[in-house]
């Protein structure tokens, strides 16, 4: 099995594949261009689930591509487990036990989502042990922006998963047992692979969709929010160092319409700081915005093609009472279809049971459809990081006690965001303030795992949402569920591995 195989073997990248449209690296990188595509696989990683996209040609053979995609699986395990959004169907692959909080190492599609870590790495080495020749003065940088994405993705193992093998360009490719690193281990080097490339880098902004210094910045900014989980230890001024790195240099300010951020053309937005980049036409996937846009309608209740953009309605993803009842009634974020819809969930496999989100559209931001107008494939960017993150950080950071903040700058920063949607301001800022912040201006965008295990609530029984537990009320469920099992054919094929909550044993 390819899971298997990805954990025991990293014989994959030392043999020659039987494809004939697979370039093999002895034959690949002669020419600055040659890089460029190398590097393009690099960053296809997230996006796509093979050569050609969105299915024929596939990076694991055996699985349906829709299935198999990284973004799918991530999206799936940082939002489907909260009270943000419910998912019917699947359940062969364990995607309901995701909302009720049920997993086990068994789940189909923790397997999946680990595996497709491991494989990103492993694209990620190769190129970066191939990106030597010194003769193209732009290979260093983009031997960096390879460098970045390898941190990010072992950001997400450290994450979801507490552990990973630990794999660099370092390690000759062949057959060997990858040693375990532990959580401390990997923020150690996350961290320090972020700033060893800051020099190298491009600077904020130098081009839509690349990786630059603002984009790591940003990311050091996330690992050190999240460090008295991943550590045990406090880092909120370093949260504010790298923040005010990113608000001070120019190359951001937030759109003058929330919506600016999840249109067509989104790519004309100023706050995007890194996205995740889909054509309807050149870059096809049945992840990303297709999955965000089709899974969320369906029952021909909601005027598809007319609203969205798009034809294609899968009925299979939609929000709890939890998620809309945080908006006042003047919020113009609370983008929600319930027509048709009830807004309590009987029976979370009912499809009209919660409401529909039409937060993401394959039309510009004046209404026009997309270039492509592709009636499957949108042409919607996805915002992986934005400012308005970046300003709920910083807040987040300054009530945490960060002393080189300002809280006057917090909270004109959320207020700038709540005016921004039409919301009332606040007079002051608490935690529990800022989490329904976070919710109500980032929703569906892959934050809430994350931010409710940092302000514990995503286990324990202080907040619950329909479902949660698999309790129509909620219930809290062991804190065990706050990291996700290591898979267990991960554990059965290779002996330097264990799970670090002994719940999944």
């Amino acid at each position: 099995m390819l899971v298997i195989l990805l954990t025991s073997c990293f014989d994959d990248l030392n043999v020659t594949p039987i494809n004939p449209n697979t370039v093999v690296s002895e034959k690949l990188y002669k020419t600055e261009s040659d890089y460029l595509r190398g590097l393009a696989k690099v960053y296809a990683g997230f996006n796509l689930s093979g050569a050609i996209g969105p299915d024929g040609d596939p990076d694991f053979v055996g699985f349906d591509e829709g299935f198999s995609t990284y973004f799918r699986g991530w999206w799936n395990a940082q939002e489907v487990t909260t009270d943000e959004a419910v998912s019917r169907g699947d359940a062969q692959a364990g995607l309901p036990d995701f909302h009720f909080q049920s997993w086990t190492a068994t789940n189909s599609y923790l397997a999946i989502i680990h595996a497709r870590i491991l494989y990103n790495i492993a694209v990620c080495n190769e190129f970066i042990r191939n990106a030597t020749d010194t003769g193209f003065p732009a290979v260093d940088q983009y031997r960096a922006e390879a460098r970045f994405w390898r941190a990010f993705y072992y950001w997400h193992a450290m994450d979801m998963f507490g552990t990973s093998p630990f794999v660099t360009e370092e390690h000759t490719p062949g057959a060997f047992f990858p040693e375990r690193a532990t959580r401390e281990e990997l923020f150690s080097y996350v961290e320090s692979e972020l700033k060893d490339i800051d020099a190298t880098l491009g600077e904020p902004g130098f081009q839509y969709g690349r990786v630059d210094k603002s984009v790591a910045w940003m990311l050091l900014a996330k690992i050190y929010l999240n460090a008295e989980v991943y550590i045990g230890e406090s880092r909120y001024d370093e949260v504010i160092t790298e923040i005010n790195k990113i608000t001070t240099n120019g190359s951001f300010s937030l759109a003058d319409e929330h919506r600016h951020n999840f249109v067509a053309d989104n790519h004309t937005s100023p706050e995007i700081i890194l996205p995740i980049m889909f054509d309807g036409n050149h870059t096809q996937s049945w992840g990303g915005a297709t999955y965000l846009m089709a899974g969320a309608m369906g029952g021909g209740s909601i005027p598809a093609e007319q609203f969205i953009g798009i034809t294609a309605q899968w009925g299979i993803t939609r929000t709890t009472s939890a998620l809309v009842n945080l908006f006042e009634s003047s919020d113009v974020r609370a983008t929600f279809w319930s027509d048709g819809q009830t807004l309590e969930i009987e029976d979370i496999e009912l499809f009209s049971h919660g409401y529909m989100s039409t937060k993401f559209k394959n039309r510009k931001l004046n209404g026009d459809l997309s270039d492509s107008n592709n009636g499957t494939h949108p042409d919607t960017d996805f915002p992986l990081f934005r400012l308005a993150d970046a300003y709920l950080m910083y807040a987040e950071a300054v009530v945490r006690g960060a002393s080189n903040g300002d809280m006057g700058t917090a909270l004109d920063y959320v207020n700038q965001l709540r005016t921004r949607a039409d919301a009332s301001t606040l007079g002051a800022l608490s935690l529990t303030e800022l989490l329904d912040e976070r919710a109500r201006e980032l929703f569906w965008e892959g934050h809430r795992r994350t931010d409710l295990i940092r302000f514990g609530q995503f286990s324990d029984g202080s907040k619950v949402w329909p479902w949660k537990g698999g309790v129509k009320e909620g219930v809290a469920v062991n804190s065990c569920k706050d990291v996700f099992p290591v898979p267990a054919t991960q554990i059965a094929a290779n002996p330097n591995l264990e799970q670090i909550e002994p719940c999944y044993n």
